[in-house]
Formats: structure tokens, C-alpha cells, sequence
């Protein structure tokens, strides 16, 4: 066996850069934290060849001493820590004191910096070769300038690994489009082969930062945005959230920031999705920018070398902040907040809309006509012959749910059994300087499917039935909650074989778990016994249910399993009774339902996601028809 021999630094930094420089996106990542923990007000990116012949980045941070540059380029060598306490809440973007050095080891490195207290500057070059560096005077402003050229020249497996410029230089400019949104004081420029794809001012008031976010993000995903704005035991929570009826077919249009820097979370991954989770069509994605200020000693950064991984002190608080903040914001989105987003994007909707990839000048994101797959009359008016089994005991015991419903004084009869109420505002619409609500007055029904509104915007077509699902579905769940879920105890308990870890989780967590309708025992070392079930959920696959609410609380602390399941035969069962096409409605019927629409939660989309209604405007109308031309 050879024998054990110590690295050369050299080797050590090249072993250190493949953790830390695994393309030119993730040099310019290090360079622009440096500058920005350096309190730099403006940062100059420019790449050439896509990073690999050039990555130049320049700001007008503090800057670094002459006697701190050879220094700089070694390892473990920082500014930003120096005791233990510092490393437990490190509030600066870098800290681990390799990224220079590792990318010194595999670059030609000039870096060319001045202090304010300095008369001239001095730069300091590095070759991966040898890795001596060599100190010169030289000509620069206050603050710091650093070249990476010929990135990966002397690894050439490493070289020959990166992808086509375009493919690399889309990395970089993603890079830099996620500092940009986590740092609005300060301005951003971008340049590719000489080309300047991105300038950006520091961003001052709102709609600065409301510009900044449209030029990233996209005009689009501002025009359909709610800003949130909360906070609660020590946590803040801001940003923008989109509508649900602005989705995407991947999550390419998520960015989640803590304390500034950009972080992909499973925990705050699982909290965003469960908050969407039953207004977002199936296998779309949501759009958000958000930023959670937490206390720095209350989350460690220091879980991967590339900084994009953290963990919370207590995780289970900052999942249900985030969860209630985000499911709240939701709740109170209204028909007006849509009628906004629609109107912003009404001149482009007599074109296809499609979802490019990202491009030079940003994002491009589909409206609130986006593709949304199309679902067939059968699925949405669903009729009682050729139900499954368990489709028809939904439905035989639906009048008994309804009816334990009343007895509690939750859902209406009339409601219950698919009657329209009756109406509750004026049928006649209101002189033009009276007050009009958000979906107008409805003048007409379409093929007994839809109901068709006038309103100062345009044409508002509505999907009855949609609308009138959500409507009913929001009801059971507000009279569910009233009246307390119950629990049916096993004629049988069921025994499940668990692991020892699964069988100690239940036990710790019997409170838990008996408030949301579980009565579980653990009778032997791996097992488990179930007494008692929720009685909405008797026929559902009771042992699959239990093994999800363990892998829940393993995973995330908590779980909403049994949450999830009954919302979704509660969504089903108000499927059944909504109105269903091919009902003729009355005038004022119509009018009662466009009021409970303004009046209810997340009446934007049906319980499935779809959406419930649409606005034309008058300008699109006037374009069908030529009209001004």
C-alpha cells in the first residue's frame, strides 16, 4: 500500500475547485458575492467565449490592501469570519475564504483592487501552473477588478465537459440575474462579446423594484403578481407571489432568497407547493420572488460548499410561516386582483402564446390565457352512469355528509343540492357613475355552460360549473373546520409493521396525530396499532394514509395527509353537486353567482385549477371588428 503523502497546494486547490468551479456561471457566483460583501453600489460583469476565454468582474467595493492580495488567493483565507461564534451566524454572502483560491488553480488570475486610504492600486497575477503570485502597481478606481481568462486551461477533461457558449453564457446570466433580485441597492451590467445584455440602476422605491423584477422575470409575471408583505415571531416574510392562473410548465420561475442569498430548499420547496396545492392545475409550477429575513444565527449556511443549501434552526416554524403567509395571500386574491393581470395583457392574446426558454433579454412568461390543457366535457360536467365504485359511494353518501353539514349549521340545503341562491344584489346594472363590481352584471347564458357578464373592462365569460365548485367546495371546507373533524373508531384495529424509527416517531407524536383524527398505539417494538380513522375518510386506503403521515412528520415535522385527502373528496363530492351544464339559469340566478364569486376564496380556479372565468376587453373586441382602423 503506498504511503500516505500530504498534497501539494496546488492539488488541493484543483481538488477544491471541482466542488466549487463547475463552470463559468459558478466563477462569476463567487467573484459577485466578493464584490457585493464589499459593499459594492455598482458590479460590471463581462464574459466572452461564455466564460471560458474571459470572465471580467468589476465593482466599487472597499477594495483590499496591497498586503492582503497574496493572501487573498490562498486557501482558507478570509475577511468574514475568524472565531467559531462568527461561523454560527455569518451574515455575509462568502465566508469559506477557497473560491479565489480555487479558481486560481485552474485559471490565469489577475485580480487588481485599491482602497479609499490608498494613492494608487496594486494587482496581484496568478497562473495555475505554479500558483506564485506576482505583485505589480497598477492604474484603478477604488474598489476591485478581477479576470479569470482561459478558465480550465490546464484541466482539460474539466474543459472539455462545458457545453456550447450559448448553453454556458445562459448559466451566467442566470447568475446574474438571481443576485440582481436579491440586491436591489445596487446596480448590475452584463455584457457578452462586447454586447451589453442586461444594465440595471440600483433600485430605490417600490417601483424601482417592481421594474427591476419585470425586466428580469418579465413585465407578465408583474402584471399577475400579489405582494406579500408579513411578519411573525421573528421571521419576515416578502416578495411577489403570481396568480395561480399564471403557472408554468417547469419551475423555472421560482427564486426563494434567505437573508439575501439564493437558496433551494426542500422544506420551503414542500411549504410554497402545499400552499398552491389545490388551485394549481396539474403538473404546473407557480412564480415567485420571495425573501425570508430570519435572524443569521438561526440558520447554517454552512451545509455545501456552494452556499445554495441551508438549514433552519427550527424547521417546522419557518414551514408553517411560510405555508400560512402563502396560503393567506392566496385566500384573499380577489376577481379585481385578476381583472388587473388581464387587462395588462390583452393586447397580446391574439397571438399564441408559448413559453420560451430563457433568452438575452430576460423571461418570457404565458398570461392568464396560458396553455392550459384542455379537459373534455365529460370531465368537467361528469354524469352519474359508468361511475366507479367509489365515485358511487361518494355519491350515495354525499346527501348524508350534506346532511351532517346542516345539522352543524354549515353548507345550505339549497346549495348542497346544486340550487342556485337566491339573488342577492340588483339585476338591473347601475348608472355608468355608480359603483360596478369586479365581475359586472351578466347579460346572457352560452350553451347552458357559460354565463356571459358586462362590465366597464369588457366581456367577462364565467364556466358556471367551475365557479360553482369552487364556490360549494370552499363552504364544506369552512363547515368542516367549524364543526371539528371526527374520528370513527375500527371495529378491527390495523396492525402495521414499521421500522423502530416510524414506531418511535408515532408514539412521541400521539397528540399530534389523534387532532387530526388518528388514534395510533404502538404495541410492540416495529408495530403499530390504528384505532380510530377520520369518518370522512372510512373507505380510504387507511394503512397507505398512516405510512404518508409518518414520512411526513420524518421528512418535514408535520403533516397535512390527512388534510389533503379529505380536501380532496370534500372537492369531489362538491363537483357532484355543483350546477352542471346544460341548467338554465335566470338573470338573477347569474347575478348570485358572480356575488359569491367576488365573496369566496380562490374563485379565480375551480377545485381542480382550472380556471373559473376569463375577461375579453373591449380593445380585443375592437381589434375582432376593425374598429378605429
Amino acid at each position: 500500500m503506498p504511503h500516505i503523502q500530504l498534497l501539494s497546494p496546488r492539488l488541493a486547490n484543483q481538488i477544491a475547485a471541482g466542488e466549487v468551479v463547475e463552470r463559468p456561471a459558478s466563477v462569476v457566483k463567487e467573484l459577485v458575492e466578493n464584490a457585493l460583501d464589499a459593499g459594492a453600489s455598482r458590479v460590471d460583469v463581462e464574459i466572452e467565449q461564455g466564460g471560458a476565454k474571459l470572465i471580467r468582474v468589476r465593482d466599487d467595493g472597499s477594495g483590499i490592501e496591497e498586503a492582503d492580495l497574496p493572501l487573498a488567493l490562498s486557501r482558507h483565507a478570509t475577511s468574514k469570519i475568524l472565531t467559531l461564534d462568527d461561523l454560527e451566524a455569518v451574515a455575509s454572502l462568502g465566508f469559506r475564504g477557497e473560491a479565489l483560491a480555487s479558481i486560481s488553480s485552474v485559471s490565469r488570475l489577475t485580480l487588481t483592487s485599491r482602497t479609499e486610504l490608498q494613492e494608487a492600486a496594486s494587482r496581484v497575477e496568478v497562473e495555475g501552473r505554479d500558483m506564485d503570485a506576482r505583485i505589480s502597481p497598477a492604474a484603478h478606481p477604488v474598489g476591485t477588478t478581477v479576470e479569470v481568462r482561459d478558465l480550465f486551461f490546464n484541466t482539460p477533461a474539466r474543459r472539455k465537459f462545458l457545453r456550447t457558449e450559448k448553453t454556458e453564457f445562459n448559466h451566467v446570466e442566470e447568475c446574474v440575474r438571481r443576485q440582481a433580485l436579491s440586491r436591489f441597492d445596487t446596480g448590475f451590467t452584463l455584457r457578452h462579446n462586447q454586447r451589453v445584455v442586461q444594465s440595471l440602476r440600483p433600485a430605490e422605491t417600490d417601483l424601482d423594484k417592481e421594474r427591476r423584477i419585470g425586466s428580469l422575470c418579465g413585465q407578465q409575471f408583474i402584471d399577475n403578481a400579489v405582494v406579500i408583505d408579513a411578519e411573525a415571531t421573528g421571521l419576515r416574510l416578502w416578495g411577489w407571489v403570481a396568480l395561480p392562473t399564471f403557472s408554468r410548465s417547469q419551475a423555472d420561475l421560482q427564486y426563494f432568497f434567505v437573508n439575501g442569498r439564493v437558496i433551494r430548499d426542500k422544506l420551503v420547496a414542500h411549504a410554497v407547493r402545499q400552499a398552491y396545492r389545490d388551485v394549481l392545475y396539474n403538473n404546473r409550477h407557480p412564480a415567485f420572488v420571495l425573501y425570508l429575513e430570519v435572524d443569521p444565527a438561526t440558520v447554517d449556511v454552512n451545509v455545501h460548499p456552494t452556499k445554495h443549501e441551508v438549514r433552519f434552526r427550527d424547521g417546522r416554524l419557518v414551514h408553517d410561516f411560510i405555508f400560512r403567509t402563502l396560503h393567506r395571500a392566496l385566500a384573499d386574491v380577489r376577481p379585481d386582483d385578476h381583472l388587473r393581470g388581464a387587462a395588462a395583457q390583452s393586447f397580446g392574446r391574439e397571438s399564441a402564446v408559448v413559453e420560451p426558454e430563457h433568452s438575452a433579454g430576460g423571461f418570457s412568461a404565458p398570461g392568464t390565457s396560458g396553455p392550459w390543457p384542455t379537459q373534455s366535457r365529460t370531465e368537467a360536467y361528469p354524469s352519474s352512469p359508468g361511475q366507479s365504485p367509489q365515485q358511487e359511494w361518494r355519491a350515495s353518501d354525499q346527501m348524508a355528509f350534506y346532511q351532517s353539514l346542516n345539522e352543524g349549521g354549515g353548507v345550505s340545503t339549497p346549495v348542497a343540492r346544486a340550487e342556485m341562491p337566491a339573488a342577492s344584489a340588483s339585476v338591473t346594472p347601475p348608472r355608468d357613475d355608480a359603483e360596478e363590481p369586479p365581475l359586472g352584471y351578466a347579460i346572457a347564458q352560452l350553451h347552458g355552460i357559460y354565463i356571459l357578464a358586462q362590465s366597464r373592462a369588457g366581456l367577462i365569460v364565467v364556466d358556471m360549473h367551475a365557479a360553482h365548485e369552487r364556490i360549494t367546495y370552499e363552504r364544506m371546507k369552512r363547515a368542516l373546520v367549524e364543526q371539528d373533524l371526527k374520528s370513527q373508531p375500527l371495529l378491527v384495529p390495523l396492525s402495521l409493521a414499521v421500522s423502530q424509527k416510524e414506531a418511535a416517531l408515532a408514539e412521541s407524536h400521539g397528540e399530534e396525530l389523534q387532532h387530526l383524527g388518528l388514534q395510533i398505539e404502538r404495541i410492540g417494538p416495529e408495530t403499530l396499532a390504528v384505532r380510530q380513522i377520520p369518518a370522512l375518510l372510512r373507505v380510504a386506503d387507511t394503512e397507505q394514509l398512516v405510512r404518508d403521515v409518518l414520512a411526513d412528520l420524518i421528512e418535514h415535522g408535520q403533516s397535512d395527509r390527512v388534510e389533503a385527502v379529505t380536501h380532496e373528496l370534500l372537492g369531489t363530492m362538491a363537483c357532484h353537486g355543483a350546477v352542471r351544464a346544460n341548467r338554465q339559469l335566470t338573470i338573477p340566478e347569474m347575478n348570485s353567482l358572480l356575488r359569491d364569486m367576488e365573496a369566496t376564496e380562490r374563485s379565480g380556479q375551480c377545485n381542480h385549477g382550472r380556471p373559473t372565468w376569463t375577461l375579453v376587453t373591449l380593445s380585443e373586441l375592437d381589434k375582432l371588428f376593425l374598429r378605429g382602423r
